[in-house]
């Protein structure tokens, strides 16, 4: 039986910093910041896991030896803009062990398993704080619809995603070729 303590209440006010963050307990929950707000998200269900651990099984296959992917590692686009996506892929060279978080230069590609807590943030928020950190590459992976997003970086935006469904194979070329059934990403 899980039992609910009473609320967490966080110190510091508003707006935060990434430096705040530091200072919060570790109740379970996932801390992120836009512009020094609060974006607070359970920890992720069972088949949102399962398609990032999918996404990540599709990465390690085509990714080339000098990449690597990561899953929930913090990204800190700014002082007051910090995220944890669900899975990046960065330069062998810049995995450290005294480095608790990315800053967006080392992201070569980003990536979000949208689930209904998330949906809103990953399908509008997160396209803008990407595209404003200069992330080339934004994976936006719909389990539900069964469609992989891309957008990529045309000057400070995102362009309109390019839209793939399940059941067909595609090789995308940037930030480095992958070839894959977006039901790969979703389905073991």
């Amino acid at each position: 039986m899980i039992s609910i303590a009473g609320p967490t209440v966080l110190p510091g006010r508003p707006p935060y910093s990434v430096e705040d963050l530091f200072t919060f307990p570790d109740d379970g929950n996932r801390y992120e910041l836009f512009n020094g707000s609060l974006l607070i998200s359970p920890l992720p269900t069972v088949p949102h896991q399962r398609a990032v651990s999918c996404a990540m099984r599709v990465l390690d296959r085509e990714v080339p030896r000098d990449l690597t992917p990561l899953m929930g590692v913090g990204v800190r686009a700014s002082d007051r803009d910090f995220y944890i996506p669900d899975l990046v892929v960065v330069p062998e060279e810049v995995i450290k062990a005294d480095e608790p978080m990315l800053s967006p230069g080392q992201v070569h590609l980003v990536g979000e398993v949208v689930s209904p807590d998330t949906q809103g943030r990953d399908r509008a928020l997160k396209v803008l704080a990407y595209a404003a950190a200069g992330i080339p590459v934004y994976w936006r992976i719909e389990p539900d619809e069964g469609v992989l997003y891309v957008h990529e970086l045309h000057g400070d935006t995102y362009g309109p995603p390019a839209a793939y469904a399940a059941g067909t194979g595609v090789t995308l070329p940037s930030p480095f070729p992958v070839s894959l059934d977006p039901a790969d990403l979703i389905k073991p």
